[in-house]
């Protein structure tokens, strides 16, 4: 695995960037400042950026009147709280009125880690991609995310930005650029595709490298983009394989493996696996030993594959 970065502050600079470049950029922070990235706008541009407490759901419809009035309203918060706990002011505030809200969802999934089941975001990817008009996007690496934070604050319309707590600085060195919508190869194979998105990219190409060495060639299509789906990324990877394993950092009831699911089955039915949490709460621990507990490690990425193919 490469080393893991914080994904706070690689934002951090990145969200204060784009906010020098459009004065409409403002933020909004539930008290968590620190942990999601948004002190540096903060101390850069004191009379845009607002601080409302552990308020929420109040933090999602004053960003939706701030969107009315011709701001772009960057929200920031833990994902369990940007997602379930904000379910209808996402839904009807912002969405509904299709407004220009963006709302990162930090310390997604398991990446939470020692603050437990309580925090750990393991629905909010099924909970968004469910509402109508909300566009959702996961960076796989600090290269991914210092493109994406422009991209969505360009974008016309409401976006959920879903970080891992971590993420590597860089998986690649081929030159990329994100686009919302597109998936990205990440490695070529013939034997089995993995499919992932976020910080569990970095798994299936550690998966993909023991698989290699055993004489499996894996490929690995990374979604950054999980609604819409690239769903011709999709398919060609099935097409090219003949056999899908997804991963993700979230459960695999409604997530990234039911959105390719879903699409496979309507355009390419294919031999399929998921892996991701299984209709469970989390738990408090080190991420390493809650991705090898919950099963969504690399040593149960490199099980899955064989077992698909043997």
């Amino acid at each position: 695995m490469p080393k893991l970065t914080s994904t706070a502050a690689m934002y951090n600079e990145t969200l204060a960037e784009v906010g020098r470049r459009d004065e409409r950029i403002v933020t909004i922070d539930a008290d968590l400042m620190r942990s999601v990235g948004s002190e540096s706008f903060a101390r850069q541009f004191p009379g845009r950026a607002f601080q409302v407490g552990i308020a929420e759901q109040n933090m999602v419809a004053f960003a939706a009147g701030l969107a009315s009035s011709g701001k772009i309203p960057f929200a920031h918060t833990f994902g369990v709280f940007a997602s379930r706990r904000v379910c209808d002011q996402l839904a009807i505030s912002v969405a509904f009125n299709r407004l220009n809200v963006k709302i990162q969802g930090g310390q997604a999934g398991l990446s939470a880690a020692l603050n437990g089941a309580t925090h750990q975001s393991l629905e909010d990817i099924a909970i968004v991609r469910s509402i109508p008009n909300m566009t959702l996007v996961e960076p796989c690496d600090g290269a991914e995310l210092v493109q994406m934070v422009p991209a969505i604050a360009a974008f016309e319309g409401p976006v959920y930005l879903r970080l891992s707590k971590l993420l590597p600085e860089k998986l690649s060195d081929e030159p990329y650029q994100f686009q919302i919508g597109k998936g990205r190869v990440m490695r070529d194979g013939k034997d089995v595709a993995l499919i992932s998105s976020g910080v569990m990219t970095a798994y299936a190409l550690e998966a993909a490298e023991l698989l290699g060495s055993e004489g499996i060639s894996a490929y690995v299509l990374n979604l950054s983009t999980i609604k819409p789906l690239d769903v011709d990324a999709v398919v060609s990877a099935a097409k090219k394989t003949g056999r899908v394993v997804t991963v993700e950092n979230h459960t695999i009831n409604g997530g990234l493996g039911g959105a390719v699911a879903e699409a496979l089955a309507e355009n390419y039915p294919t031999r399929m696996i998921r892996v991701g949490t299984r209709d469970t709460f989390g738990a408090s621990g080190e991420l390493p030993w809650l991705v090898e507990h919950f099963g969504i490690g690399t040593s149960s990425i490199v099980a899955t594959a064989k077992r698909i193919i043997g």
